[in-house]
Formats: structure tokens, C-alpha cells, sequence
């Protein structure tokens, strides 16, 4: 007995620990909060590491793991033995991470019209299966969510007439992803209608594979489909209308004023007869669209494709169409407006219309920036066809591409009291994460060779939207740094104090925009202070990244100046937020094309840089 209270001593004081009226207490917590936790290990380190005249981010503490010490340690040791994938669900909701949930297939039947109005997370196998007649309607389905996953499996088959209505589909929305598999496949008339589908979506994911396959007449209307969505991981057509009958299909405003949606349209309406799909406003007015057709309408027979007003006042811009019409017979495709971008994309035409007999291609006002390899020339018709681009000059800096937010880039020049500034919008667009501790994510890999096993533990199927966000954060990490950057990816906030202070040294502080206030409209800069005394100094910045868990891309860059200002309402002039801008004194080596530029009319090295540092960012500097 003797020898455990010693222990136990030993412990307390290890750990600055005192008991006090029978409660711990001490170390940097509060007395109702438990020694052992993963946020009282890290107020332990932070006074370890840190420097006592350096004042402890609260800030950074909340951003603390929120296990207690039992579920810390157990996951710890699942971690350690490989057998996390077994308790993601728990392991998720208790840690506080961002996972798709495991959708149970269900089985349930309704033979009558059924309407789902405010529904969401749901998996339809065998829904509406031989259905004749009768309607389904889907309005406010899955709307306003954070993570979305829904699964619509063998949906519709073999129905006849069977109308189906998405309304207002997985809107507002921050990360979806959407499955359909066998979706009204040999189904006989009836309509799909898409409507306001996946609008203003962060994280847009859409997969529609075997859609409508072998379907005889029935339509399918896609509408504001992905309107005003952001950095999609895309939207996946593979086998649409394969060997279907008269089945037309229509997408109007598809994917505009998106930024960087992609779309892959694989074998759609291959062996199909009479087919009509029809492409308008497709991808407009977008930010870096991609759109990849490869074997569209390959061996189809009377198809009529129609892209009218297709990437028209899009920003660059890809698109891909690979063995297109290939082997069909009197297939009528038209390009009416193809690529009249703000700047300049391309489009790639491998084996268009090859081996096709009795088609009619026509290209009316369509842009230069084309490559044509194994293209079918018999039957084509150029009307129109643009000599130049229609970029705008943007030399001066006044004519700003929509897609560079106001007051996202701005000179140092504008940091003085009393300036008028618009704001960008500085909100946190990302789902609500914590840190894992360190004892949990020293046992889990992160590098592009252990893919497949960071995959399966978070549970990511191939091709799936998790499977892409792991793989781009990764490679992110891995990317070599820049000049003069020395950078490094934390999944946990010892490891983020860890390489601030291998960079600055333990004399730091730690900084962040204290709100979102003032966001998208204009300001007045209030009192400014230059941190070090506006001198050139060193700085670690510190950005999310998508990923399961909370991480953070830290760098440090050479030659820059750390502001913090007081920001004013415009009208009242009362104080609504306090902003962290760091400014970027030598640009040499950026690319020429960075929005900074593009915005303020510059070139590489000629100009300074700043920028605010957005909501949950964060900024480090030597302490004054």
C-alpha cells in the first residue's frame, strides 16, 4: 500500500500536481479536468516547450483531442495492434473526426408514392424495384448538412413509367457524396429529375454508374445540377444510357459558376439507339472546370448531342474527349459556344468520331486552344472558329477574374488606419475536426507508400470521395517545398509546437483571426501593429487540409512582415474583429499565374503580397 502512494506521489509530481480538498489540481488545468487526458498532456507540453513569458494559446488547447483517458488509451492500443478499422465508428464520434458513415443496405419496400422531405444518410437497395407507374419525390433531401453520404442501389430497376424527383438534393451542404448504382437500369419511360441538386456544395461527389443502362424512353433532366460548388472531387458517369433506346438526357446549368468541379462521362450512351443528350450552360462562368468524355456514344446509332453555351466564361478549364461517336452510325453532334473561357483551357480530341459512318460534327464559335489526333474529318464543319482568346487584360489590375475574391490579395500599403478594404469571405469552409494525441497518431501512417492502409482504416472504398481526400492530402505533404519554404504536415498540436519552435525557438507567440466578422463586405482598418516592430521576421503559418483527422500544413517562408489590426464596421466604425495579415515582402519565385497577381496586376518579384489569416488558421512569430 506503502508503495503504491508513493507512486502515486511520484506521479502528482511529475505532472505539477497537487491534491487539494481531496481533488487534482494543477499543471495548467482546472481541478474538475483529469490529469491523464490528451488536452492535459498538452497544457503539460505547452508549458515544457514554450517559454513562461509567452502567453498559452487558448486557442490552440481547444483544438485539443476531447478522449478522455480509458478511451485515449484504448485506441491507443487498437492503434497499435492495427485494429482501429474495427471501431472507426466509435473511434470517429469519440475523437471528434470527419468520417463518412458505414450506410447498412435496407431492404424496406414501398409499393405506393412515397415523399421524403427533409431526410438524409440513407442507403435504398432494391427501392422501387419493377414499380409501374407511381412517383418518388426527394425534396430537401440531406440539405444543410455537414458530411453526407447517401446510396441509392439498384433504384428503379426494371420499373415502367416510374418518375423520380430530386428537389433541393444535398444543398448547402459541406462534404457529399453520392452513389448510383443500377439506377433505373432497363427501366421503360418515366422521368429522373434532378433539380437544385448538390448546390452550393463544398465538397461535391456524385457517381452514377450503369444509370438508366438498357432504359427504353425514359428521361433524364439534370438542372442547376452542382450550381455554385466548390472543389468537387467530381461528378462520375460511367456506363450512362449504356445500350438504352430513346432515352434522352439533358444537363442545363450544370456545374455553373463552380470552382474546380470535374466530370468523367465514361462509355455514356455506348450502343445506344436514337439517343439525344443535350449539354446547355454546361460547366459556364466556372473556375478551372475538368470534363473528361471518353467513349461517348461509341457505336451508337441516330444519336443527337447537343453542347450549346458548354464552358462559356469559364477560368482555363480542361476537357477531354476520348474516342467520342467512335464506331456510331449518323450520330449528329453539335458545339455551339464551346469554350469561350475568360482565360484560355484546352481540349483534347483523341480518335473523335473514328471509324463513324454518315456523321455530322459542328463546331460554331469555338476556340483555338483544341488538339485534334485521329479526328474524323469527313462530315465536320467549322463556323466561326475563334483566333484569339478572350482573355482580359489584366495589366492594370482593375479587371479581376470573378474567381479572385475581393481583398483575398492586398499591398501592405493598405494596412493604415482609417483605409477602406473589402474583406474576403475568411469563414472556416472545412468540417469541425480535433487533433488526435500523440500516442494514437505516432501508430497510424501517413506517406503516399502506406495509401492503402490509411485507407482502410478510415474505411475509404476505391474511387470514393474519402479514398481522393486522403490521397490529395497526402501528396500534399509530400510535395517538395518551395524556395526558400521549410514546411511540415501535424496531426497533432505537439507536433505543430514542435516544428514552430524548431523554426522560431521557444520565445514564441501564437496568433489567429479572432473572427469572421466583416467577411465578405467592406472594412475600415482600425489601430495597426507591426509584431517584431513591422520588420522584416520570421513566421510559421499553419493551414488546414482536408483529412480525417485535424492537419495542418505548417510553413515558414523567408522575408515577411506580420500585421494584427483592429477591423472597424464601415458605417458605425465600432471594432468587430481583430485580423492577423502576413505579408509576403519577396514574391521572386511564385509563378507568374498566381491569383495574387492576376489581382493586383503584377508580375512575380515586382511586388509585395498579403494576405488574412482565415478563420482556425494560425500564425506564429517570435515573441516580441
Amino acid at each position: 500500500m506503502l508503495k503504491q502512494f508513493l507512486l502515486l506521489q511520484s506521479l502528482l509530481f511529475l505532472f505539477n500536481v497537487v491534491i487539494v480538498g481531496g481533488r487534482l489540481i494543477g499543471g495548467g488545468f482546472s481541478a474538475e479536468e483529469n490529469p491523464f487526458t490528451p488536452k492535459a498532456s498538452l497544457v503539460r507540453y505547452w508549458n515544457k516547450e514554450i517559454r513562461g513569458e509567452s502567453p498559452r494559446s487558448e486557442f490552440l488547447i481547444s483544438k485539443a483531442s476531447p478522449l478522455n483517458a480509458v478511451d485515449s488509451a484504448t485506441f491507443s492500443k487498437l492503434a497499435s495492434t492495427n485494429s482501429l478499422p474495427t471501431r472507426l465508428p466509435d473511434f470517429c464520434s469519440a475523437a471528434n473526426l470527419f468520417c463518412f458513415p458505414d450506410l447498412d443496405a435496407s431492404l424496406e419496400k414501398h409499393d405506393d408514392d412515397v415523399k421524403f422531405s427533409v431526410y438524409d444518410q440513407k442507403n435504398f437497395t432494391n427501392y422501387g424495384n419493377a414499380r409501374a407507374g407511381g412517383a418518388d419525390s426527394f425534396k430537401n433531401y440531406s440539405k444543410d448538412n455537414n458530411v453526407v453520404t447517401d446510396s441509392f442501389r439498384r433504384y428503379s430497376r426494371n420499373a415502367a413509367g416510374h418518375d423520380d424527383k430530386f428537389t433541393v438534393y444535398g444543398e448547402n451542404s459541406n462534404v457529399v457524396e453520392e452513389n448510383f448504382n443500377s439506377y433505373g437500369t432497363s427501366g421503360t419511360g418515366g422521368v429522373g429529375d434532378f433539380t437544385n441538386y448538390q448546390n452550393n456544395v463544398n465538397n461535391p461527389t456524385s457517381r452514377f454508374t450503369a444509370y438508366s443502362d438498357g432504359g427504353n424512353g425514359r428521361s433524364q433532366t439534370f438542372k442547376t445540377y452542382t450550381h455554385e460548388a466548390n472543389a468537387g472531387n467530381g461528378q462520375s458517369f460511367t456506363s450512362y444510357g449504356k445500350n438504352g433506346n430513346g432515352a434522352p438526357n439533358e444537363f442545363a446549368s450544370y456545374g455553373v459558376s463552380s470552382n474546380v468541379i470535374g466530370s468523367g462521362f465514361m462509355n455514356y450512351g455506348e450502343n445506344g439507339n436514337a439517343a439525344n443528350d443535350s449539354f446547355t450552360s454546361y460547366g459556364s462562368d466556372g473556375n478551372v472546370p475538368q470534363n473528361n468524355f471518353k467513349n461517348y456514344g461509341s457505336s451508337g446509332n441516330a444519336a443527337v448531342d447537343t453542347f450549346a453555351n458548354y464552358r462559356d466564361k469559364a477560368n482555363v478549364g480542361d476537357d477531354s474527349f476520348s474516342s467520342y461517336a467512335k464506331d456510331s452510325n449518323s450520330q449528329k453532334v453539335n458545339f455551339v459556344n464551346y469554350g469561350q473561357s475568360f482565360n484560355p483551357g484546352s481540349e483534347t480530341f483523341t480518335g473523335y468520331g473514328k471509324g463513324a459512318e454518315g456523321n455530322k460534327i459542328s463546331f460554331k464559335t469555338y476556340t483555338p486552344n483544341s488538339t485534334f489526333k485521329d479526328y474524323s474529318k469527313n462530315g465536320v464543319a467549322f463556323a466561326k472558329y475563334n483566333v484569339s482568346t478572350t482573355a482580359n487584360s489584366l495589366g492594370d489590375g482593375k479587371t479581376v477574374n470573378k474567381w479572385i475574391e475581393p481583398g483575398k490579395f492586398f499591398r501592405e500599403s493598405a494596412l493604415k488606419e482609417g483605409t477602406v478594404i473589402p474583406m474576403p469571405n475568411i469563414k472556416d469552409k472545412m468540417p469541425k475536426r480535433s487533433f488526435l494525441p500523440r500516442s494514437i497518431i505516432s501508430k497510424l501512417p501517413f506517406a503516399t507508400s502506406k495509401l492503402g492502409e490509411i485507407k482502410k482504416i478510415f474505411h475509404a472504398g476505391e474511387n470514393s470521395t474519402m479514398e481522393g481526400i486522403i490521397t490529395d492530402a497526402v501528396t500534399e505533404c509530400e510535395r517538395p517545398p518551395s524556395v526558400g519554404e521549410t514546411k511540415r504536415c501535424v496531426g497533432s498540436a505537439e507536433d505543430m509546437i514542435d516544428f514552430a519552435t524548431s523554426v522560431l525557438g521557444r520565445s514564441v507567440v501564437l496568433r489567429t483571426t479572432e473572427n469572421v466578422a466583416g467577411s465578405k463586405q467592406k472594412v475600415v482598418v482600425g489601430k495597426v501593429n507591426g509584431i517584431n516592430g513591422g520588420k522584416l521576421t520570421k513566421a510559421v503559418s499553419c493551414h488546414q487540409s482536408l483529412y480525417p483527422y485535424l492537419l495542418y500544413y505548417c510553413h515558414s517562408v523567408p522575408k515577411v512582415r506580420v500585421y494584427e489590426a483592429d477591423l472597424l464596421e464601415l458605417n458605425s466604425k465600432t471594432k468587430i474583429n481583430h485580423g492577423i495579415a502576413i505579408c509576403h515582402m519577396d514574391t521572386s519565385s511564385w509563378g507568374p499565374t498566381h491569383g495574387a497577381f492576376i489581382a493586383l496586376g503584377s508580375k512575380p518579384g515586382q511586388i509585395e503580397v498579403c494576405h488574412w489569416i482565415f478563420e482556425n488558421d494560425m500564425n506564429w512569430a517570435i515573441a516580441d
